[in-house]
């Protein structure tokens, strides 16, 4: 048994430092989820599709961003990185000012793909400094616990999103023919309001990432191992020869594109189900989606002690298979059994990005923040599947249940055959690794 502590006395401040960062790309993550729904709402003139861009506009950063992020931090420093990625998180928060004062939709979009560009360059050097930051036997169990405070900022993410904006959306107040019903001036009044509440936390944002920055330049930030680099043409010979890297980007990014499709489309679930209770009934989507990142949380936690004694690619592949089952149940089960299934995907998810990342990494030195940038630019599976899924939503018209397929299964419920996927082709990573060691 491997007696090397997860983190050594004298990296523990620098550690726990790094660490807040995913807590705070958390809270972006999960604040941005619920404005699919929340831009529909406010602009009922956008589709399904079209409402969707907000996680394409969100992360199709990272994919853009890693590699320049790679190259940065490879040229220049970890904490370098760091801050440029802060600068430009901060930076894309502030421009949803402009962005509810010109009520432009397109500009909440290029606001949010700022912001992203800022995580990429977050993602793309934490990941890495995390798993050197001590010995590479526990490497992999040390970036699961750093993980593990990304669903804590992803929590606060989700109250803000609920308390702060959700809840005070004057166009949830009105059902389609009550808005429609507006005079002009009214509906124009409406969205004024609405568009102002959606910028407010992000402004909010900004200011939170300023004051963190600031205490990062002052902190010192080690650095990993100085090591003879090679070309960058060789990095890339090497990376696309390791077979265990590059499938580990391809399940990365279905892993991502499941993660954001269950954590996005579960207001269009309960909202489909709220049209089938009373009015006294009805379901707040915001508190089922907290439920499962408490459950990602718990699940993360006790995946990252189960990992101790177990191989983190077998329990990938475990892992992987009860997600499989948890995405057929929010499929077939009726009503709240398929809710409380489609929550049930999140215990199942929770080791994923950390574990597939330790997992393509594994014994890389330097060349890890090279190869950390491809495993970053696979976040662009929570670009790409949410479009497709809106893509689903929209087979019989705007609405959740328009056409049901099987004649039993409502289009909406049927849209989780996506993440069924992902999660089959994450869990089969996990048990090709698994012959390996």
């Amino acid at each position: 048994m491997n007696k090397a502590p997860l983190v050594s006395k004298q990296l523990l401040i620098p550690f726990i430092l790094i660490t807040s960062l995913f807590a705070l790309w958390g809270i972006a993550n999960d604040l941005t989820n619920p404005m699919v729904s929340a831009f529909k709402k406010v602009m009922p003139e956008l589709t399904n599709v079209q409402a969707s861009l907000v996680q394409f506009a969100f992360y199709f950063g990272y994919f853009v961003m890693a590699l320049p992020a790679a190259l940065f931090i490879r040229k220049y420093s970890y904490k370098s990185g760091i801050v440029l990625g802060l600068v430009l998180y901060a930076t894309g928060a502030f421009m949803f000012y402009p962005a509810a004062a010109f009520e432009e939709y397109s500009y909440f979009l290029i606001s949010l793909y700022v912001i992203t560009c800022g995580l990429a360059f977050l993602e793309t050097t934490s990941n890495p400094l995390i798993l050197a930051l001590g010995d590479k036997e526990t490497a992999t169990r040390r970036l699961n616990l750093a993980q593990a405070f990304n669903p804590v900022g992803s929590l606060m993410g989700m109250a803000i999103a609920q308390f702060v904006v959700l809840s005070a959306l004057r166009s949830d107040d009105y059902s389609a023919d009550a808005y429609n019903a507006l005079s002009t001036a009214e509906q124009a009044a409406v969205r004024t309001n609405d568009l102002d509440i959606i910028s407010i936390p992000y402004i909010g944002l900004g200011v939170l990432v300023v004051v963190i920055m600031v205490i990062i330049l002052f902190t010192k930030i080690p650095d990993t191992e100085k090591v003879e680099k090679i070309s960058l043409s060789g990095s890339f010979k090497i990376l696309l020869a390791n077979k265990r890297y590059v499938q580990g980007v391809i399940a990365q990014a279905f892993y991502v594109g499941a993660q954001i499709m269950c954590w996005t489309y579960i207001f269009q679930y309960v909202d489909n189900m709220n049209v089938h209770r009373p009015e006294d009934a009805q379901l707040t989507a915001t508190y089922y989606n907290i439920v499962a990142m408490v459950s990602f949380l718990i699940g993360r936690w006790i995946g990252t002690f189960l990992m101790k004694n177990n191989s983190p690619s077998k329990m990938l592949m475990y892992f992987g298979l009860g997600g499989v089952i948890c995405s057929a149940g929010a499929i077939l089960l009726p009503g709240m059994a398929g809710l409380f299934s489609l929550i049930g995907i999140s215990v199942f998810m929770s080791i994923m990005f950390p574990t597939i990342y330790g997992i393509a990494l594994k014994d890389m030195g330097d060349e890890a923040k090279i190869g950390s940038a491809g495993l970053v630019m696979a976040i662009v599976g929570g670009a790409l599947m949410p479009v497709l899924q809106g893509y689903i939503l929209d087979w019989g018209g705007s609405g959740f249940a328009d056409l049901n397929i099987l004649g039993f299964i409502p289009e909406v419920k049927f849209s989780f055959i996506l993440p069924l996927i992902c999660l089959a082709i994450v869990s089969y990573y996990g048990y090709s690794n698994s012959k390996q060691t």
